[in-house]
């Protein structure tokens, strides 16, 4: 009997100890998180991902389970130099390492190079592709060369009329002046 994945609710040690695979072509509206971020994504934007288990040796021989998440999703953003919509590529492909607690997984994700996670019997994939391709959205997006030439400049005529209507301080002074050289 194989057991079946799911991948709302994945058993994270059976997936390592079965060395199974999901995969998934989910349209991006789903991760209300991610859309949130973006610039009006196609209705037909997806996100594409392969989640495949492993189980390896730690260093006291116990069994420990390693997840690799390989994901892609094209993200429409604003290029921040021109403010023009740029679509760029988001893709993560990196491996998780699972420890049995909290405490642990805390501990251990300070001196290790990969990921620590906490391993449970309802880990919630989604979240976790959703949290990855998040975090590989730039800063600063923006087009290599932009389709049309930056401006450097703004004009606003309500300053600039703000700035002429509004006297001279120095000319009241210059008044106060010519009154006190008249009387003398």
């Amino acid at each position: 009997m194989s057991k079946e994945f799911v991948p709302g609710r994945l058993d994270v040690n059976g997936f390592a100890d079965a060395a199974a695979t999901l995969s998934g072509n989910d349209p991006l509206s789903g991760f209300e998180r991610l859309s949130a971020e973006l610039a009006d994504p196609a209705a037909d934007a997806t996100v594409r991902w392969v989640a495949t288990g492993q189980s390896r040796s730690g260093a006291d021989g116990a069994p420990v389970s390693w997840l690799h998440l390989d994901a892609q999703a094209s993200a429409p953003l604003i290029c921040q130099r021109c403010l023009a919509p740029v679509e760029l590529a988001l893709k993560v492909d990196r491996w998780f390492r699972f420890a049995p607690d909290e405490a642990t997984a805390a501990a251990e994700d300070e001196v290790s190079d990969e990921d620590v996670l906490v391993a449970s019997r309802d880990f919630d994939l989604h979240a976790l592709i959703e949290d990855e391709l998040l975090m590989e959205i730039p800063v600063t997006p923006r087009h290599e060369v932009c389709p049309q030439p930056t401006r450097l400049s703004a004009v606003d005529p309500d300053f600039d009329g703000a700035e002429a209507a509004r006297p001279n301080p120095f000319a009241v002074l210059g008044a106060l002046r010519s009154d006190k050289s008249d009387k003398g």
